[in-house]
C-alpha cells in the first residue's frame, strides 16, 4: 500500500485529471438529422434571400451531440457553415430584421444555447491549478453567440418588436448559463446581457433583481457558481450609469449583496470585479463609506492570510477615494484593525499593510489625525522593529516610525516612554505570576507528602485496631467459656471437681484485671 506524501503538490495529490468537455445537450432530437446543404444566401434573388434566410434559421434549430465527435459529422460541418454565413448575412445586409425574421431569430438562438448544464465533476476545481472545462459544441454555440450579438448591435434592431420574444422568461434562462464551465461562453454572455440591459428598458430591474437573487443563492445556500466575477463585471458598468441621489434599492443591495460576497471561500476568483463595484458605490455617495468599512471588519478573514491581502487592497483602494471627514469616523476601528494586520507573523499581510504608507494621501490623513492614530499604531510597531522574524518588515517598520517621528516628535517621545514603562509593568507581572506558580507547585509538591504521611498513620491505625479487634475476640470466646456450666463429662480423666473449679476461678481473676478500652475509671469518694 503506497504511502501518501503530505508534501506533494494539489495538482499531484489530485492525480493527472483528463480535461473533460461538455456536451451540448443531453438528449438527441426526435426530427431526422441529417442536414442538406440550402444554396448560398448571396446567389439567391433578391426577392428569395428573406425565404431563405428563414429556412437556414430553422435548418440551425437542429442540435446534435458533440459527446461521440464521430457521429453526424457531415451534418454538423453542414450547420457550421450555415451559422457562419447567416452571421456574415445579418452584419452586411440591409432590411434582415424586421416583423417576420425576430421570432425565427430568436427561436434559433434559444434551441442552441439554452440547455440543462451539467454538473461539475470536480468540487475541488482551482483555476489557478486546474485546466478550464470546454464545451464540446463551441464550434455551433460560438456562431450563435456571434450572430446573436450582431443582431443586438444591428442599427436596425427595433426593441419594441423584439421584446415580444425576449422576455422575462428568456433574460432568466440567460442569466442561469453564467453557470457554464466554459469561460469563453460566460465572456460572451456578458456582452449579451449587456446589450440587452442597454436595449430594453423595462428589463433593466428585472435583470438587476435576478442577479441579486443568483447572489444570494450564492452566499447563503449552494457557494457554487461559477459566474459570479462576469455578472459583477455587468453590474460595476450598471453602478456607473445610476443616477443621483441613489435609491434606497440599490444602497440596500450593497450592504446586503455585494458585503456579505466578501464572506465566500472562492473570493479569489472575482474579488478585482466585487472591489470595483464598492468602489462605484462609493464614488457615487461618500456617506456608505462608514458603513461599508465596518462591513469588511464584520467580515475580515482571521486564519485566511491570502484573503487578508485582499481585504487590504480593497481597503486601500475605498481610503483612496474617502472624505476626509468620512475618514474620521471609521479611523479608530480600521486602523485597531492594520496594527493586527502590521502585526501578523505572515510576511505578506504584514508587507501589505505596511505599504499604506507608500500612500501620498493615506499618510497626509494620518498626520491630520495623528494624536489619535499613532496611540493606536504605536505598540504594534515598536514591538515588531524589534521582534519580527523578517528583515524585510523590520526595515519597512523602521521607515514608519521615523514617519512617525517626523509627524509628531513630542507624542513620539511620550509614547516611547510609555511603552517602555509598560514593558517594564509587564515583565514585573510576568515575574510575579512565575513566582506564584513556582509557589504553587512546592505546595502541591509539599501536599503530596504529607498525604502520603497521613495514608500511612492511617494504615498503622487501621493495623492496630484489627489486632485489638482480634483481643476482644479471644476474651469474648473466653468468657462464653467460662459462663459455660460444666458437666462430669467435661472433666478429663484425673481431675476433681474442685481443682477445676479453682482453675476456672483464677482464670476469672485473670481476666476481670484487663481494663477494656471504653472502661470508665472508678469514681474516687
Amino acid at each position: 500500500m503506497s504511502k501518501c506524501d503530505p508534501f506533494r503538490s494539489k495538482t499531484e495529490f489530485k492525480g493527472k485529471k483528463q480535461k473533460r468537455s461538455q456536451g451540448s445537450s443531453h438528449y438527441r432530437p426526435k426530427a431526422p438529422t441529417e442536414l442538406t446543404p440550402l444554396p448560398p444566401l448571396r446567389d439567391a434573388p433578391a426577392n428569395e434571400q428573406q425565404e431563405l434566410f428563414i429556412k437556414k434559421l430553422q435548418q440551425c434549430c437542429v442540435v446534435f451531440d458533440f459527446s461521440d465527435a464521430l457521429t453526424d459529422t457531415q451534418s454538423k460541418e453542414i450547420k457550421r457553415t450555415c451559422l457562419s454565413e447567416l452571421v456574415e448575412y445579418v452584419t452586411v445586409t440591409r432590411g434582415v430584421l424586421n416583423e417576420n425574421t425576430y421570432q425565427d431569430i430568436i427561436r434559433m438562438i434559444a434551441c442552441n444555447i439554452f440547455r440543462t448544464l451539467p454538473p461539475s465533476d470536480n468540487p475541488d476545481f482551482d483555476p489557478e491549478e486546474d485546466d478550464p472545462v470546454l464545451d464540446s459544441a463551441w464550434p455551433h454555440l460560438l456562431y450563435v453567440y456571434e450572430f446573436f450579438l450582431h443582431v443586438l448591435e444591428s442599427t436596425e434592431f427595433q426593441a419594441s418588436i423584439a421584446k415580444r420574444y425576449i422576455d422575462h422568461k428568456f433574460v432568466l434562462q440567460l442569466l442561469e448559463l453564467f453557470d457554464s464551465e466554459d469561460p469563453r461562453e460566460r465572456d460572451l454572455l456578458k456582452t449579451v446581457v449587456h446589450r440587452i440591459y442597454g436595449k430594453f428598458l423595462g428589463l433593466r430591474s428585472f435583470i438587476r433583481k435576478q442577479i441579486n437573487n443568483i447572489f444570494l443563492r450564492f452566499i447563503y445556500e449552494t457557494e457554487q457558481f461559477n459566474g459570479v466575477g462576469e455578472l459583477l463585471e455587468i453590474l460595476g458598468s450598471i453602478i456607473n450609469g445610476f443616477a443621483l441621489p441613489l435609491k434606497s434599492e440599490h444602497t440596500r443591495f450593497l450592504i446586503k449583496v455585494l458585503i456579505p460576497l466578501h464572506k465566500a471561500k472562492s473570493l479569489g476568483m472575482f474579488h478585482a470585479q466585487l472591489a470595483y463595484c464598492v468602489v462605484q458605490f462609493l464614488e457615487k455617495d461618500y456617506s456608505l463609506t462608514e458603513e461599508v468599512v465596518k462591513g469588511l471588519l464584520k467580515f475580515w478573514p482571521k486564519t485566511y492570510s491570502q484573503k487578508e491581502v485582499m481585504f487590504l487592497g480593497e481597503i486601500e483602494e475605498i481610503l483612496d477615494i474617502i472624505d476626509p471627514t468620512q475618514f474620521k469616523k471609521i479611523m479608530v476601528p480600521l486602523f485597531r484593525q492594520i496594527a493586527k494586520s502590521v502585526s501578523s507573523s505572515h510576511f505578506q499581510v504584514a508587507e501589505r499593510a505596511l505599504y499604506y504608507w507608500n500612500n501620498e494621501y493615506l499618510v497626509s490623513l494620518i498626520e491630520e489625525n495623528n494624536e489619535v492614530l499613532l496611540p493606536i499604531l504605536f505598540p504594534s510597531f515598536y514591538r515588531i522593529s524589534r521582534e519580527h522574524w523578517n528583515q524585510t518588515i523590520v526595515a519597512l517598520v523602521f521607515n514608519v516610525l521615523k514617519t512617525f517621528m517626523e509627524m509628531n516628535p513630542v507624542l513620539f517621545d511620550e509614547l516611547t516612554k510609555n511603552y517602555k514603562t509598560e514593558r517594564q509593568r509587564e515583565r514585573r507581572r510576568e515575574k510575579e505570576r512565575d513566582d506564584l506558580w513556582r509557589r504553587l507547585e512546592q505546595l502541591n509538591l509539599s501536599g503530596d507528602e504529607n498525604a502520603n504521611d497521613n495514608n500511612l498513620a492511617e494504615g498503622l491505625t487501621g493495623s492496630n485496631n484489627n489486632n485489638d479487634n482480634g483481643s476482644s475476640s479471644t476474651s469474648s470466646a473466653q468468657k462464653t467459656t467460662e459462663n459455660k456450666p460444666v458437666t462430669t463429662g467435661d472433666i478429663p480423666s484425673g481431675t476433681t471437681t474442685n481443682s477445676n473449679s479453682s482453675s476456672s476461678k483464677n482464670d476469672n481473676s485473670s481476666s476481670n484485671s484487663i481494663p477494656t478500652p471504653n472502661a470508665t475509671p472508678p469514681t474516687k469518694v
